[in-house]
């Protein structure tokens, strides 16, 4: 099997306990628990080992601010309505940004507040993932490139 073009998916699944409510015609609902659910799928280009718990971490330190609070009551959820689809959104938007700065591409994230409903974003046909996913082969192609250079170079000093 060729490396080169060898992309890892990391699979995580997080839990929070956040309340909120939902304004509906001008009515406050009434402010209600759910655990939510959080399924984050990353990409790591090539066959660089990662640690789970190097990316658990990220997920974990960045939901730790929600947990056992209102959504209602935290940015950006203090203006937009705290759906499913809109944490959701707001998660993934968040979670892409944080886990680019540690070499992962966010794939997709799952949301769900019941166990029988969820909500998907996948960033799999955006043109930006392809691209930094695509870089990501590249970045691989050259290291190995530079390997085997440097080997050659490491052999033919050691004939002189």
């Amino acid at each position: 099997m060729s490396k080169e073009n060898l992309c890892r998916e990391y699979r995580l699944k997080s839990y929070l306990n956040m309340n909120h409510y939902i304004t509906i015609n001008g009515r406050q609902g009434q402010t209600h628990p759910h655990t939510w659910e959080f399924v984050t799928t990353i990409v790591v280009a090539g066959d660089d080992f990662v640690e789970f718990r190097m990316f658990e971490d990220l997920i974990e330190q960045f939901l730790e601010k929600y947990q056992n609070q209102i959504l209602n009551t935290m940015e950006p959820f203090d203006i937009i309505v705290p759906t499913i689809e809109n944490v959701t959104d707001h998660f993934s938007e968040e979670l892409q940004r944080l886990l680019r700065k540690h070499r992962g591409e966010l794939v997709s994230l799952e949301g769900s507040e019941t166990p029988t409903r969820s909500y998907i974003v996948s960033h799999r046909n955006e043109p930006e993932f392809i691209e930094k996913v695509g870089k990501m082969k590249e970045q691989k192609i050259s290291e190995i490139v530079q390997y085997v250079v440097d080997q050659i170079i490491e052999e033919q000093d050691g004939q002189i």
